[in-house]
Formats: C-alpha cells, sequence, structure tokens
C-alpha cells in the first residue's frame, strides 16, 4: 500500500527517561488525543519507564453526522457499522498507525515492547492494526468497540500476534457501538484462536474505575523490566 500521507501528529508524554515500552492510545470519534491523556495517572503503573503516544485521527467528513468534519479514523457509513465499512478509510489510518509504530523502532523501541490500545473507532484501529502486523506487539486493548473488516481477517492477519494478548471490554448499556456487536468480535477472535480477556462492565459508552483497574493489572503482566 502507497503512503502518500503525512504522518500522524501525536501527544509524546514519556513517564520516565529512556523509556522502555511505547502505549499508543487511539482516541474515539469527534475526540482527539487530549481526551486520554489523564489515562496515564489512573492506570497507576509500575515506575517502568513507559512512552504514552495519543495520535490525533485526521479531520474528516463523517456521513452518519451529516458529512461533519471531525477527527475520525475513517467514516462512519450506517448505524450498522459492519454493513458498509469504510475499507480505505481504515487502511489510511492503518498506514498511519503503522509509521508511528515504524517510528518507535527507530527511537529504540521493538515492537515486541509496544502495546496498541484504542477506545471505540480507536479500538477499531487498534484491533485492524494490531492483528495484522507483521513483527510480534507486546499486547492490544479494545474499549466499547468491535473488530472490523471481519471478512479479511483470515487473509490479511499475520502469524506474528497469533499469541499476542488481546484485553477487550464494554460497557453492556453502550448506545453507541452496541455491546452484542463487540460479543460478535470477541467470538470470531476465539474461533480463531486469539488469547482474549474480556471484561463487561454496567455502563454506557465510556470507561470506569474497574475497567482501569482491570487493565493496570493486565499490563502488569505484560510490561517488565528488560
Amino acid at each position: 500500500m502507497p503512503d502518500n500521507q503525512p504522518q500522524l501528529s501525536a501527544i509524546d508524554i514519556a513517564t520516565g527517561p529512556e523509556p522502555l515500552y511505547t502505549i499508543i492510545w487511539m482516541h474515539g470519534l469527534g475526540a482527539d488525543g487530549n481526551d486520554f491523556v489523564p489515562i496515564i495517572h489512573s492506570l497507576d503503573l509500575p515506575a517502568i519507564p513507559i512512552r504514552f503516544l495519543f495520535p490525533h485521527a485526521p479531520l474528516q467528513p463523517v456521513t452518519i453526522n451529516g458529512g461533519y468534519v471531525m477527527r475520525a479514523w475513517y467514516d462512519i457509513q450506517d448505524v450498522d457499522f459492519i454493513k458498509r465499512e469504510d475499507e480505505a478509510g481504515l487502511y489510511r489510518s492503518q498506514r498511519a498507525i503503522l509509521a508511528l509504530i515504524k517510528r518507535e523502532n527507530q527511537r529504540g523501541i521493538p515492537s515486541e515492547r509496544i502495546v496498541l490500545a484504542g477506545f471505540s473507532q480507536g479500538a477499531a484501529m487498534a484491533l485492524q492494526v494490531g492483528l495484522r502486523h507483521p513483527d510480534k506487539l507486546a499486547g492490544i486493548i479494545a474499549l466499547s468497540g468491535y473488530l472490523p473488516l471481519t471478512h479479511k481477517i483470515r487473509q490479511e492477519t499475520h502469524a506474528a500476534n497469533q499469541e499476542t494478548p488481546v484485553f477487550m471490554a464494554h460497557g453492556n448499556h453502550d448506545n453507541v457501538v452496541p455491546v452484542d456487536l463487540a460479543r460478535t468480535s470477541l467470538q470470531l477472535l476465539r474461533k480463531y484462536n486469539y488469547s482474549v480477556i474480556w471484561h463487561e462492565y454496567p455502563m454506557a459508552h465510556t470507561v470506569c474505575d474497574q475497567e482501569l483497574a482491570d487493565i493496570s493489572c493486565w499490563l502488569r503482566n505484560i510490561l517488565k523490566e528488560v
């Protein structure tokens, strides 16, 4: 896929000198990279130097919102998210996120010490990129999202991340991304033998304290001194 797009801008925060890991965290539709910056303190992770990258999705019109221009990783063309998917937009953002991973590699962080995380549309991108990445990643976090382009999962996913741990979580009162859609994504991933941890919470389309505690516990098992 040719790469003729500008590199994503991102908020870059390191918790210490010479980071050992990078967590790339993608925001949801209409937000920007600032949305999840407070999560750095909320996760209460060990004193291992970590670089957090919070990229800003491109500005583009979103069909479901009347063509209003906002930050979006891809267009949403129907209230049924998977009925008419913006494949070109998904692949365009995939390339942009791959470029961020490559830049981290050049900064001394190998892919095996990079976690891809995201909320809503950002969660879809974490799965889209993570399962296809040709080098093993440390982990994938998908919050209140779903697996896009399911009809291409077998032909496009890479064996390098077949055993990469995946954390999926969703609110069972979500009125934006239906929890049944996320459950279907979970079932498909497990069908193809991906190692997925699943959590449901009594919440809407948001993040709750218990979820943050569960993410922290999960990350502590991944982020080790190297």
